[in-house]
């Protein structure tokens, strides 16, 4: 059966953003490198409906009400819903000029449970971002922890790493995600992550797999192992070290990856 695309550009959103230019704001640290955040518009998750849980419905498989590009102040349109799900798609069709890049959800978490469905095409990667901050010209993962989606049975990252710790659920690069219990590509598959307090946990098809703590020595040294080390890239390690900066908070990302995926049943219950 053909599928019918819907590509939501800025102008059919739904949400009237505060402002729409972008400005930005010099940090400045002492022990580490500079940087700039940008200070792009933000919502009000009290503007959006609970479901029956309590837990605030991020995407409800018929607007992008909330969600922006980051760094950006529209949605690009390589991001769409297709028969109510979220889609990332790497050719959409019937568009000119097709513009990727990552999508966040623009409001700032703390503490909160996100659960959502997924499914990858064949060979795709993608990952899911949190605690993040919009970081001039700069990837959102200098400054996010990553929850990784993946095709592990055909994606080459999943023999890369450090025992597994790029496959699906895993803290990217860092934790590998025990069991491995992901579902093949073109499959559903349940997600949740919890951040409470520092410690964040991370659930794969109803199944505890990951657990660490921020802000910790631990946490230092699970950076310092990593692609993200002081030595390797010194401004993504300060940032991470310091997730969520002095509020301990960020928004919530989905990856442009290159790759299709879809998502479904968004949601955040704020703890």
């Amino acid at each position: 059966m053909k599928r019918n695309f819907v590509f939501i550009l800025i102008g059919a959103i739904g949400l009237t953003f505060a402002a729409c230019a972008s400005k930005s704001s010099t940090v400045t640290n002492q022990t580490g490198p500079a940087y700039e955040l940008e200070n792009l518009p933000k919502v009000n998750i009290k503007d959006f409906k609970k479901n029956s849980a309590g837990a605030y419905v991020l995407f409800d498989g018929s607007s992008l009400n909330g969600w922006r590009g980051y760094n950006k102040n529209h949605v690009p349109n390589k991001w769409g819903i297709e028969d109510g799900t979220l889609k990332f798609s790497k050719t959409p069709k019937g568009v000119d000029k097709a513009e990727g890049g990552d999508i966040i959800f623009a409001h700032d978490f703390k503490n909160f449970e996100l659960e959502f469905e997924w499914k990858i095409s064949h060979a795709g990667n993608s990952g899911v971002f949190f605690l993040a901050k919009e970081v001039k010209g700069q990837p959102i993962y200098v400054s996010s922890p990553e929850y990784q989606l993946l095709d592990n049975q055909n994606h080459p990252d999943a023999k890369q790493g450090v025992d597994g710790n790029r496959k699906s659920a895993s803290l990217y690069d860092m934790i590998p995600a025990k069991p491995q219990n992901s579902f093949p590509a073109g499959e559903w598959n349940r997600a949740k992550i919890v951040v409470n307090k520092g410690k964040v946990t991370h659930f794969q098809n109803d199944e505890k797999v990951v657990e660490y703590t921020l802000w910790t020595p631990e946490w230092t040294a699970l950076l310092q192992a990593s692609k993200f080390s002081q030595a390797k890239w010194p401004l993504a390690f300060e940032l991470l070290n310091n997730v969520g900066g002095k509020t301990k908070s960020g928004v919530i990302g989905f990856q442009d990856h290159g790759d299709d995926i879809w998502l479904k049943n968004v949601t955040v219950k704020v703890l």
